[in-house]
């Protein structure tokens, strides 16, 4: 990873919803979500938001590489309470990703602990001693003719890259990972993975919502 450049996607953030309490964006991939280290990684989404929504306030992350929904906070209350909800696992996610190969079943679960794999990180890795709880489920929406397969991925908890080492931990990496794919699996434009919704209980009142973005792949 020594020759990354982080050259971000210059389009501005589309907004999906935006009240007194709450703003949801569908990121762009290629973006951070907060800033990295360095004056180089200071562009992210949560800087670009600032301009409109001064007050806006961190919830959640997505990878870099991954695109699709994510809800900030525009007041302290609505952070803690929507912090609350992912720490409960209260909300609900569901990505849509290609993967490498022909995954059957076509249903299943992942249930396999995840810690950061010290001496290679940011890479993660599965550590039965020392990993947390980590579940996904995933659902296969077709096999492609490219020998390649699209999948639901819907995720129980929310460690770092898990989505990515428990497919990767079936044989099946997800298309274009430039940490856990290797070989041709790894020659994409992109890392195929977008959080495509997420249900949540609005911080005003409780209500359901349920928010999507269209998958770009």
């Amino acid at each position: 990873m020594s020759d990354y450049s982080y050259t971000p996607p210059s389009d501005p953030p589309r907004i999906l919803h935006a009240d007194h309490e709450i703003l949801v964006v569908d990121k762009q991939a290629g973006l951070l979500s907060v800033p990295g280290k360095g004056p180089e990684k200071a562009d992210c989404l949560i800087e670009r938001l600032k301009g409109a929504y001064p007050t806006v306030l961190l919830v959640h992350r997505l990878d870099t590489d991954t695109s699709g929904v994510m809800v900030f906070a525009l007041t302290p209350h609505a952070q803690r309470h929507l912090g609350l909800q992912f720490e409960n696992r209260q909300t609900k996610k569901h990505y849509i990703a290609r993967l490498w190969g022909h995954l059957e079943p076509a249903e299943g679960r992942v249930d396999l602990p995840l810690c950061v794999d010290w001496p290679n990180r940011p890479r993660q890795h599965v550590n039965h001693e020392r990993g947390r709880p980590a579940q996904t489920d995933w659902k296969v929406l077709r096999h492609d003719l490219d020998g390649t397969t699209r999948v639901r991925l819907m995720p129980h908890t929310g460690r770092s890259h898990q989505l990515r080492v428990h497919m990767q931990s079936l044989g099946h990496p997800i298309l274009g990972d430039p940490l856990y794919a290797e070989g041709k699996a790894r020659d994409y434009p992109r890392l195929m993975l977008h959080a495509e919704s997420l249900r949540l209980r609005h911080p005003d009142g409780g209500a359901h919502m349920t928010f999507t973005a269209p998958c770009p792949f």
